[in-house]
């Protein structure tokens, strides 16, 4: 009589599970960190039209201390303090922006980031620091 095979062995549905075993402990962490960085994008979106509002203040002005104040540069902090952002301020005399996130979606309430102005030849150039480039969630 001919036997035909009517299924997989033992050995190999173990083989296809430790795959895809291995396969979800990598996809994992990689997909939790991509999650954390669109979080944080609600951060970096919302400094941006301050940053903005800086830039244009300082070609209209020509010094950062009269950019230094939400008043100044008219604009208003953003109201909206549910998802991952909890404020926005501009420091006084450096004009620098600084936004502290909730703890939301993996983002810790202290990946705070500061977002510096520095006058350079035709307007402003701008640097990101803190824990939120340590931590990966913006590129320099």
């Amino acid at each position: 009589m001919n036997l035909r095979q009517r299924g997989f062995t033992l050995l190999e549905l173990m083989i296809v599970v430790a795959i895809v075993g291995i396969l979800a402990s990598i996809a994992l962490p990689a997909y939790q960190a991509y999650v954390k960085r669109a979080a944080y994008s609600e951060i970096v979106n919302a400094m941006d039209p301050m940053k903005t509002a800086i830039s244009v203040c300082y070609q209209t002005t020509g010094a950062l201390s009269d950019c230094d104040s939400m008043a100044k540069i008219g604009m208003q902090a953003p109201s909206k303090t549910t998802g991952a952002l909890a404020s926005i301020t501009i420091s006084p005399k450096t004009a620098v922006i600084a936004a502290t996130p909730n703890a939301y979606r993996g983002v810790s309430a202290t990946d705070t980031c500061t977002l510096e102005p520095a006058a350079e030849e035709g307007g402003l150039g701008w640097t990101f620091s803190g824990p939120c480039v340590s931590n990966g969630y913006i590129k320099r």
